[in-house]
């Protein structure tokens, strides 16, 4: 059974050291992007939440750096995401691959607007 965490402190005290990196990075990185958002731990991963509503979700797995931005970004980022593996909601990032920070900033700017305009 999947251990359930309360805060993403908590989540990354139990992460190997290079997932750690990583997932800071990510913080970092839309939490830059959505300077209005907050830091939020959902369905048992760290997201950023505005206006109420999450933009976006992520979460360390073996292999990749899992990156939930919803369906709607998958579909309008379409031709920036093909070197990605992606389905519904879903980015998979490889760890041997550096982040897409221009793409991922973009993506979570999408997200602003989206939460904005509801």
């Amino acid at each position: 059974m999947m251990k359930k965490y309360v805060n993403v402190a908590k989540y990354m005290e139990d992460l190997p050291q290079m997932q750690q990196e990583v997932i800071q990075i990510m913080r970092e990185l839309v939490a830059d992007a959505a300077s209005e958002a907050q830091e939020t731990f959902s369905y048992n991963m760290p997201a950023i939440k505005q206006n109420g509503k999450v933009l976006v979700y992520f979460a360390a797995t073996q292999k990749h750096l899992g990156f939930y931005p919803t369906a709607d970004p998958i579909v309008h980022f379409a031709d920036q995401l093909k070197e990605f593996h992606t389905f519904k909601g879903t980015i998979q990032i490889p760890y041997d691959k550096p982040l897409p920070v221009k793409l991922i900033r973009e993506i979570v700017a999408f997200r602003v607007k989206q939460v904005s305009e509801k």
